[in-house]
């Protein structure tokens, strides 16, 4: 069942999913063309989710579902979406599943960083402590909205730092 945003409560589940590229904006409404029914079919245990799906930053497809309503988003209806971005990536020709490539802002423009380079990235001075990345292990919508974008001083990836 497709809300807003904003009409799901704080601790409603997110799922972030970092495509390794940006989208362009006829590809954006394409994708919306097609996460925007799935998200309003999307069901648990046949009762509609509660749900929001979209692409932000022209990168990032996320859901979210408020359980608060259902007691829960089964582990079949978790395997739809993930079926939903598997089919998403092959259309668009995009890898939404590289875990070691880290997404960062400086001003309005995103980057990404392989895991093993982002020491490099610091050292050279392209990045700094203040510089905006994104936590994509982020929970619910309220962690989202308050700490998706966080400086790398105060997010998880500094712990990958040697």
């Amino acid at each position: 069942m497709l809300r807003e945003l904003i009409a799901l409560e704080n601790t409603s589940k997110v799922w972030i999913y970092q495509a390794n590229r940006e989208f362009s904006y006829d590809e954006l409404d394409d994708i919306r063309e097609l996460l925007f029914p799935f998200v309003d079919e999307w069901s648990s245990h046949g009762a509609n989710v509660p749900a929001y799906g979209n692409v932000f930053h022209r990168r990032f497809l996320c859901f979210f579902a408020d359980e608060s309503q259902m007691g829960g988003v089964s582990g079949c209806s978790i395997d739809s979406s993930v079926g939903f971005v598997r089919m998403i990536a092959e259309k668009f020709d995009v890898d939404f599943f590289d875990r070691m490539q880290y997404a960062y802002m400086i001003e309005e423009d995103i980057y990404t960083v392989h895991h093993n380079d982002l020491n490099i990235l610091l050292e050279s001075g392209k990045i700094n402590m203040e510089t905006l990345f994104f936590d994509n292990l982020v929970s619910t919508k309220g962690k989202f909205l308050k700490n998706w974008l966080v400086p790398l001083e105060d997010s998880w990836h500094k712990k990958m730092l040697k």
